[in-house]
Order: structure tokens, then C-alpha cells, then sequence
């Protein structure tokens, strides 16, 4: 499975490491990311999601339903 959220579509950024002797060498900065499973009690069913911990925060703030609702909007959740 990729590492992306499933709600806003974040995903790794790619960047360097820098030594003290400024040598550049490529790395990863991996999205946070936490497999969670969630009621929905709209369509009565449980799903699992794979999402940023900055989406952890949003579903808490405005409701999984509103949140799944915004992802479909944007074109990241089916």
C-alpha cells in the first residue's frame, strides 16, 4: 500500500540530508500517517482508512461524515 492519506492526499516530500560539511545526500519526509477505523453511521458500516494525523484532527473537529464528504469533493475518496 502507498503512503498517502486516504482523506486529503498528502504524501513523502522529497528533500536532503545536510552534514555538517553542507554534503548533500536525497532523503524522504514521510507523511504521518495512522490506519484508523471509523463508524459512519449514515450508511451504517465501519471503514478502515489510512489517514494524516492532520486529517486525524480535522474528522475530530468536524465529523467523519463532513470529512468524507469534503475528501469526495476534492476528488481524493471514492
Amino acid at each position: 500500500m502507498s503512503r498517502v492519506c486516504e482523506l486529503t492526499g498528502k504524501k513523502a516530500m522529497v528533500g536532503n540530508n545536510v552534514s555538517h560539511s553542507l554534503n548533500r545526500t536525497k532523503r524522504k519526509f514521510n507523511a504521518n500517517l495512522i490506519k484508523k477505523r471509523f463508524y459512519i453511521p449514515e450508511e451504517d458500516k465501519w471503514v478502515t482508512l489510512k489517514v494524516s494525523t492532520h486529517a486525524l484532527k480535522t474528522i475530530n473537529r468536524i465529523g467523519i461524515s463532513a470529512a468524507i464528504k469534503e475528501a469526495r469533493a476534492k476528488g481524493f475518496y471514492k
